[in-house]
């Protein structure tokens, strides 16, 4: 069943895909270049998932339009609940025999979606760092939040969609030499990191909007469905009904944290296909702050000092350092964490984002073998913060290789279409939004993309870490994966 997640971490990905060639010549469908499907090509659903029956009685408006339709849903992973330990509490006071029973159906559910294929992780590596950089960097005072996970979803989805050279740089840029690889990896990771139990949400998706007027590959879509989970809709493109259906599937798959920005996606009468992509997740932290001990304190932004509300925790836990970084983790309920970098003094998040050392520790898997590490109190003070980004992908993706998709006369989007050969990637926006307060913390973001047709070594016991200056968090998830990165220079709306 298609799940509406309203979960408080999020990121959605959308691509369009649009005719970019001269729009003087039109044809009897009002766009250039484009072609009326043949028979054998209109889409009626896409195979192996759950079909909407609806799609049998499509709707026609006043003006005589068929209405924008679901034609098909992935059927996700079933999961059994994390059991309630109050509800097995029998009149003794001790555990019943049937709370082991849930527990290890649970346990055995959430064991089957972690067994991935060995390694299916390390190939992100290159990724990571190179992304990381390119959609973070430059922020020069101001927040910016990016999920690395969620963008290579998207970007293997894109690899589906082309050939030739387009296909080859985007490969390059995901770190693999064939379009199978990457398709593994993805449905791996997505699977990794799938988990839907009560206590955490951690669910990707994605979804096709096809263009009713154009005539697409069907084997593309298939592979989009079975092994991205997309679900499919169909509809007439530069409709305002269309555009409604987009807003409400992307404000859903995100609890309305993006709503403001959701609400200003539209499809012009251009676009061929979006591809739309999402990750939610959510997870208290395993030890909760106090309300009671949040106070207000100064914050050392770039240009101004504020006063804010922090959050303060003490207890023994590990500390890291390197040459210009300290850091701790927060840990959530999922097995994932939120680090924190807190960079020295006089060093800004921008310099971090190119240290060698700082960017190892961002990316290892095994950050608790970090050499410099050691166990002692720490009272942790970290601001409440609730920042928002807007990133235009475009110059970061040209600038890592990705290129000729952006222009028509140069891209292949021959496994997509046969209609025209003129589609281009002609905006690719990634929004995002991270909050943090005394229970967790809640996230969304959304990325679109429309084709045209070292520290000093810590005292002995006890150590305050105070993140009153720039910083730099990063959220994982399943092996250690970054599922969002961001950087805070100002820790409030």
């Amino acid at each position: 069943m298609k799940r509406m997640i309203s979960a408080l971490l999020a990121l959605i990905l959308m691509l369009s895909l649009a005719a970019c060639g001269d729009s003087g010549a039109e044809t009897q469908s009002g766009s250039a270049q484009m072609q009326e499907p043949q028979e054998s090509q209109m889409i009626q659903g896409i195979p192996k998932v759950q079909e909407i029956q609806e799609v049998q009685d499509m709707q026609i408006t006043d003006s005589g339009r068929m209405e924008p339709t679901a034609l098909a849903a992935p059927l996700y992973p079933e999961m059994a609940p994390y059991p309630n330990e109050s509800d097995y509490i029998g009149p003794d006071g001790r555990l019943s025999e049937a709370f082991n029973a849930s527990y290890d159906a649970w346990w055995a559910d959430v064991r089957a979606q972690r067994e991935q294929p060995e390694g299916y992780a390390e190939g992100m590596r290159g990724f990571l760092q190179n992304s990381i950089h390119a959609f973070l960097g430059g922020a020069y005072g101001e927040n910016r939040v990016y999920s690395p996970l969620n963008v290579y979803l998207a970007l293997a989805m894109l690899c589906e969609l082309t050939d030739g050279q387009s296909r080859a740089q985007l490969l390059s840029l995901l770190g693999a030499e064939q379009v199978e690889t990457v398709r593994e990896q993805a449905r791996a990771l997505w699977n990794a990191n799938y988990r839907d139990d009560g206590v955490v949400k951690s669910v990707l998706a994605s979804s096709v909007w096809l263009n009713e007027t154009v005539g697409f590959i069907q084997s593309t879509l298939d592979t989009l469905a079975e092994d991205y989970y997309a679900s499919s809709f169909q509809g007439r493109m530069g409709t305002p009904e269309y555009d409604r259906m987009l807003q409400t599937w992307l404000n859903e798959q995100t609890g309305g944290l993006l709503s403001e920005q959701a609400d200003g996606i539209t499809m012009d009468a251009q676009t061929l296909m979006t591809l739309a992509a999402t990750i939610c997740f959510k997870a208290p932290w395993t030890s909760k702050f106090s309300l009671n001990a949040t106070e207000k304190d100064v914050f050392y932004a770039p240009e101004e000092i504020l006063t804010v509300d922090y959050m303060h925790k003490s207890g023994a836990r590990s500390y890291y350092w390197g040459k210009s970084f300290s850091a701790v983790s927060l840990e959530l309920e999922s097995d994932g964490a939120m680090w924190l970098l807190l960079p020295e003094e006089g060093v800004s998040p921008e310099d971090l984002l190119q240290d060698t050392q700082a960017m190892d520790f961002l990316l290892s898997r095994d950050r608790y073998g970090w050499e410099n590490r050691k166990h002692l109190t720490v009272n942790i003070a970290v601001p409440r913060f609730d920042i928002v980004s807007d990133t235009d992908l475009i110059p970061g993706l040209q600038a890592l290789g990705v290129r000729d998709i952006f222009d028509y006369t140069v891209s292949d989007f021959s496994p997509l279409t046969t209609d025209t050969d003129e589609v281009c990637v002609s905006q690719a926006k990634h929004a995002a939004r991270v909050k943090i307060d005394e229970e967790g913390c809640e996230a969304a973001a959304y990325t679109v993309v429309t084709m045209r047709v070292g520290a000093a070594m810590p005292p002995e016991e006890e150590l305050d870490f105070t993140l009153n200056r720039p910083f730099i968090f990063c959220i994982t998830g399943a092996q250690g994966l970054p599922l969002f990165v961001g950087v805070v220079n100002t820790p409030v709306s």
